[in-house]
Formats: C-alpha cells, structure tokens, sequence
C-alpha cells in the first residue's frame, strides 16, 4: 500500500527513483509522482495511473538533479487523480511524500488555513508538508521541523522530505508504516522496504518506531521517539535485484504459483528430521514455553487468516489443543477473554498489516504466554515485536494475489501443530513421525499439481462469462474453498463465496441455477459422503458442479457428479495445501481470460500497512 523512494547522490537521481517506483508496483496504486531538488529549486512530475505513465511523462519533459523523492499512491483521502497524487508542495520549497493515515488532519489543516496556507489537494498528507513548511519557516532547519512535525501528528506515517534550500538532504520518518535506509558509496537512500533498493545496494537500515532520520551523501543520523541520537544495526539483505523480475513467466501471479514447491521445500529446510520437528524452530528457549501451551489464538487477515483455520482443525484434531481463530481487524476492538497457558499466534506475510501488528501489540499486554509471528519478512515490525518467530522463506511475492504465501504460511503452521503435539507428550511418536514423513513429500505433490495446469486453464474457459462462483468444503476444507473463492474474486473481479457444504440448505442453496457455477474441494476423508449429498443437491437443482478431489476419493465419485480434476494430496497434513495449487490456477487463468490486471487488480494494495 504506497510506496516511496529517495535518494541522494552524486549522480542524476531520476532513474534511481523510477526503477524504484517499478519495483514497488507489486504494493498496489493508483498514481505516481517525483519531486527532484536541482540548484535551489524543486521540480515535480506526477500523474493519475502507472508508473508507465509517469515515465512518459519524463521523457517528454526530463527532470534532473541529484537529490529526489518519489512516490506510488493508493488512494484513502481523494480520489485517485493527478491532484491528490504524491509528492505534495508546499510553498515551491518543500516536498514531501507520505505512507499512512493521519487521524487528526482536519483539526491541523484548519489551524494552517488560519496562518495562511492553502490546500489543492483532498489528501490528509498535505497537512503535513504544510505543518513542516510552517516550522522551516520559523527557523528550524529541515531535520528539525520535521522532528517538531511529527510529534503534532496522530495516526501512522512513512515520510520522505527534501528542501529547496538545503541542498542534498532528504529527512525520514516513520511510526506505524514501514520505512528502511539504504547505504550506498557516497549515496543514501529511503524506500518502503528493501526491493526498490535492491540494483544499487545491499546494507540496509531498518528504522524503528518514531524514529526520524536525516541523510545527505556521506553522513545519515536517526534521532529516536525521545529525540536521542541512536545507532541501527546495519544489515546485508541476501535477495538479488532479479528476484523481483518476471522472467520468462506472463504474471507475477503465474511465476509465484510456480515457485511454490521450492518455497515449501525452503520453509522445510533444517526444521525437521527424518521423522519429528528439529528443537526450537521458533526461537531459542522456544521449546520451554511451547510445552506450557494450553490453548492457541490465531490472529490474522485475509489469506493468512484463512491459513489460521486451516490450523485450527489440525491443532484440535492432530494435537488435541483448542485453538481460536479471529480477523485482526475484529480482535483489537474486543476485550477477549485470554486462557490460561494460552498462545498468540500473528500470521502476516508482509510483516507490516497494520491490524495483525496492533493485534500483536494489543496480545503483548494482555497475559498470554508468549507472541509467536509467523511471516516471510525477517525485519519487518511484527517480527521486531514477537517474542518467537518462525521465517516462510517464501521469497519475494510481487502479485497482490497471495499463493506461496499461503502455501508456506500453512507449512509453517503444521510445524507448529507437530511441534505442540511432539512436546505435550499426549501424541504416540509414532504418529508424530508418519506426519512428519509426509511432509518431505510435499514439495513434489506440489510440483505434480502444478502438472494439471493445461487441463486447468481448459477448464477456465467455462468461466469467462459467469458472474457467480460458490465454492464447498467441509472440514479443514471449507477454509481452503474460503481461499479458492478470495483468489477468483479478487484477480477475475468473479463475485465468489465459499461456505461449508452442510450450510446449502440453509440459505446459499437459492442461488444455484444453470448459471452458476460451483467448485467442491474433495480430500479422501471420512466426510466425503456427506460431501457427495451435497453435490447431489447442486445436481439435483441444475447446478455446474467442478469437483477438485483427491485421486482417491474419485472412486466414489461418478460421471454425474460433475467434472473432475483428481490428483494425489498425500495424507490430512498435505491435503489443504495440495487442493490449493488448483484454485490458484483456476484462478489465474480465469483473470488471463477475461483481460484483468492479474498482478495489480483493481482497489487492492499487497501491504495493508493502514487500517
């Protein structure tokens, strides 16, 4: 969710911020604006759109300098157009980008129009190049009024600030939104996380909460919350520039779906043995607190939240521990009731969901056991924050849609169901170690799934022209049919639901016609019969059924069931992420079909880093 970019240099900065800008796409936007500090003046290019658009921009009228911030804006206050679109001005003299919401806009920018200033844009962030503008304006030199500013302000905020008249500066801050130094030779720069920074160094800094920084070419200095000078550890990023390239692959959607059994394969990788879960995977001393474990609280959004029901059948029925599951959005606004011995488990793959953080932060008071992250960002804030952590290792994802996040997230989430079950001494070991051997199968059951893509993307063609999805699972599989259904809507914009099969009778059963097409996902379990009734009952009313199922429940299933797509899932550890490759799939190729933005659909952001 936005993205900013700037450095400073000794070299003409433009093209550092644009491929910056391109690198950051994968957040989600819908403008895009530059600002470059040049002999005393400020020069600024924005637009309504792409960075393409930008970019076109700039070649019909070059901007250069060696000193600039730039910016991907996705709209919260003001509609997505060239006005509202970052960097904002004030006063020809300071610019300014921002990252977040702030809450008490409306109070500062009537005390502004009181001095004197004027507003051209809706967004809450002009407030706040005013605010700065004001304090520059009494003396304070840029470091100064930007530290001064952000005190006055509520809410959350990545900035990014330069002045006409100090030439080489740019100012930093964050609380809330992410934001990260980057150490060149004679150049620092700032960025919403590392990929933007990737082509031009790999010696990062990661700013923590309310701290401001100042940087110019040889010299950077962050102040923290309480206005003290401090040192941030320096650290290398091991990812490559081109980690975050396409490739040979159409999508980044398409490239991520592929990169699945390789990132299983990595989440695996020296976390178990032959037969059991390897001691403290999740931190030093981990294991001392998860054997005191009595209860589990998952805590999550959208597809990592879906991954969290996934585990609460598993954690229940594999290791005999309750397990709660909650949006985070919902959590922090109640006063749950917290269990003794009991768990918090925040699942986020960016690190940085606004809401999964301030659940965390809202846990950490509230007398659990221990906070335990799962995420694929080894220093985004949430991480910073936990008390335990296990890594995804799932790579960079670049396409809103999330896949391999998914699929490693429940990887990552079956460690811990193996890991509570192994140390609560309940579970006979022998059954500890046939899950665990089922697990080194996974990364080829899902490069086997990964085969049916042809048959898949036949199949799609039966969805070009619909306009409703219902999809069924029961179990630990309506979660899986939940994800199906969020990865047709939110990339074929398909309006999509998923229920729990035994539910069509009360109500969804209505919506079944010839027109309307539903997906069951059918493990070889021991509610397959009560499954296949529930197929019957979409049959009997007219209904397209599309049966994705295990090669072993095909038996039981006949020709009037519907269409089938079988493939082998392994055992109930694998199968909610094997059934998953399909939906993926099915998805992606119902997008390419209907001409949608498959890695940026419509309205979507990658990092919900506000609420």
């Amino acid at each position: 969710m936005c993205g900013i970019v700037a450095a400073t240099t000794h070299r003409n900065v433009s093209e550092i911020l644009v491929s910056g800008l391109r690198a950051l796409e994968y957040r989600g936007y819908d403008s895009a604006g530059i600002a470059i500090q040049h002999d005393g003046i400020l020069s600024r290019q924005r637009t309504k759109g792409k960075v393409r658009d930008l970019e076109a921009l700039l070649e019909a009228k070059p901007l250069a300098g060696l000193c600039g911030i730039a910016h991907t804006r996705w709209a919260t206050h003001g509609v997505p157009n060239t006005i509202n679109a970052h960097p904002h001005l004030s006063h020809e003299s300071i610019a300014l980008v921002h990252n977040g919401i702030i809450e008490n806009h409306d109070e500062l920018r009537l005390e502004l129009q009181t001095r004197g200033y004027e507003f051209s844009s809706e967004t809450d962030s002009e407030v706040m190049v005013h605010l700065v503008h004001a304090l520059v304006s009494e003396g304070k030199d840029l470091f100064g009024a930007v530290r001064e500013a952000v005190k006055r302000i509520r809410g959350a905020y990545a900035i990014a600030v330069v002045c006409a008249n100090e030439p080489g500066v740019i100012v930093g801050a964050r609380a809330g939104s992410p934001l990260v130094l980057g150490l060149g030779f004679q150049e620092h720069y700032l960025a919403s996380d590392v990929h933007p920074l990737l082509g031009v160094t790999n010696r990062f800094v990661y700013l923590e909460e309310g701290d401001v920084a100042r940087l110019s070419t040889d010299f950077y200095q962050v102040r923290d919350s309480d206005d003290h000078e401090v040192e941030r550890p320096v650290r290398e990023a091991n990812l490559a520039a081109d980690a975050i390239q396409r490739g040979n692959y159409r999508h980044f959607m398409q490239k991520e779906v592929y990169e699945q059994p390789e990132a299983v394969a990595a989440t695996l990788e020296g976390r178990i043995s032959a037969d059991h879960v390897l001691p403290n995977i999740f931190g030093v001393g981990a294991d001392d607190i998860l054997r005191q474990v009595k209860q589990v609280h998952i805590v999550a959004c959208g597809t990592s939240y879906h991954a969290g029901l996934v585990a609460r059948y598993q954690l229940e029925e594999l290791a005999g521990i309750p397990c709660m599951v909650e949006v985070a959005s919902e959590y922090r606004y109640r006063n749950p009731v917290i269990p003794e011995k009991a768990l918090f488990v925040a699942i986020s793959q960016s690190g940085e969901t606004a809401d999964t953080l301030a659940a965390l932060r809202h846990a950490r008071k509230s007398g659990y056991l221990a906070a335990l992250v799962i995420c694929n960002v080894p220093e985004s804030s949430i991480v910073r924050e936990a008390d335990l952590v296990l890594m995804t290792r799932a790579g960079p994802e670049i396409g809103v849609a999330a896949t391999k996040a998914f699929t490693t997230q429940l990887v990552a989430l079956q460690l811990l169901v193996l890991e509570l079950a192994q140390l609560s001494g309940r579970i006979d070991p022998a059954l500890i170690a046939g899950w665990t051997r089922e697990l080194h199968n996974l990364p080829r059951l899902i490069g086997s799934a990964l085969e049916l893509d042809g048959q898949i993307e036949l199949l799609a063609e039966k969805f070009v022209d619909r306009h409703h999805a219902l999809f069924l699972g029961r179990g630990a599989y309506y979660p899986v049919a939940m994800e199906g259904a969020l990865k047709l809507k939110e990339i074929s914009y398909i309006h999509a639901e998923a229920y729990p099969a035994g539910e069509l009778k009360h109500g969804p059963l209505a919506l079944v016609d010839h027109d309307m097409p539903v997906i069951a996902v059918a493990p070889n379990n021991r509610l397959l019969e009560k499954l296949i009734s529930n197929i019957e009952e979409v049959r009997a009313r007219g209904g397209e059924m599309f049966v994705i199922a295990d090669a072993r429940a095909v038996v039981s299933l006949k020709e009037r069931h519907g269409q089938i797509i079988k493939l082998d899932t392994g055992g109930p550890l694998l199968a909610p992420v094997v059934l998953t490759i399909p939906m993926q799939l099915l998805a992606y190729h119902v997008a390419v079909l209907r001409g949608t933005d498959v890695d940026q659909p419509r309205n979507l952001a990658k990092s919900v880093t506000v609420e």
